[in-house]
């Protein structure tokens, strides 16, 4: 397993240039992650069960149905998929509305592609309907040049489907995505879609596998990942003024 280290690795891409960016989207845009792990733990405190952290790393970055699938076998549930869906969903969307909240450096980051003109999209196992609903609450749909979700692939995280989609999407080989990922599950996908992978774990994450990523961010405003994007670094800014 790798571990986060402030030793500065060989950060430039090996075979041509960063084109375009994509980020995942629950615990590494926004702080989703807290959300939903507390969302199942009131869930399964209903039903008499004890949510663990090691339940929500085997569902962490997999598509709603496969997550909760993985949570019915894990704790002997007897409801379906659809009813945990429909009641975790309702408390999720509540939670949301009063405590979601953008993680750091995400604003100065999207803020810093812009102004470097390089493209940006986003590829998340959520629905459609969260994710549209958690940008709007920001503001920030509009500021990516597209959007995949867990409807537009037949296959999800870990599998590289969504991640070769956004670079067919880019017109770009795979080596040319910089990706952004929190989960081991994401990461798995993405690098084994060829892309130059970056994990930012946050606390809900530090403990998963991320074999293959060209490093450990801690976290969007690492001054390692914005050498990789050539883009100047906003406290090394304030360090020359």
């Amino acid at each position: 397993m790798l571990e986060p280290t402030s030793e500065v690795p060989l950060l430039v891409p090996p075979n041509a240039a960063i084109g375009a960016v994509v980020f995942d989207l629950d615990g590494l845009m926004f702080n989703t992650e807290d959300l939903y792990r507390e969302a199942l733990r009131h869930l399964v405190a209903r039903r008499g069960r004890e949510f663990s952290q090691e339940v929500y790393d085997a569902m962490m970055g997999r598509p709603a149905p496969v997550a909760l699938g993985i949570l019915i076998d894990r704790l002997q549930l007897t409801d379906s998929v659809e009813e945990l869906a429909t009641e975790s969903f309702a408390m999720v969307l509540d939670l949301m509305a009063s405590r979601a909240a953008p993680m750091p450096g995400l604003l100065d980051l999207l803020a810093a592609l812009e102004r470097r003109g390089l493209p940006k999209a986003i590829a998340t196992s959520s629905n459609r309907f969260f994710m549209e609903r958690l940008l709007g609450q920001f503001g920030l749909l509009e500021r990516f040049a597209f959007t995949l979700t867990a409807e537009d692939v037949t296959q999800g995280k870990p599998h590289p489907e969504i991640y070769l989609t956004a670079a067919q999407r880019f017109d770009l080989p795979p080596q040319r995505l910089l990706v952004l990922e929190d989960s081991g599950t994401g990461s798995r996908a993405a690098v084994q879609a060829g892309a130059y992978t970056v994990a930012v774990p946050g606390d809900h994450s530090r403990g998963h596998c991320f074999d293959g990523v060209k490093f450990i961010a801690d976290s969007l405003a690492d001054a390692r990942l914005w050498q990789v994007l050539t883009l100047d670094h906003p406290h090394a800014a304030k360090a020359s003024a």
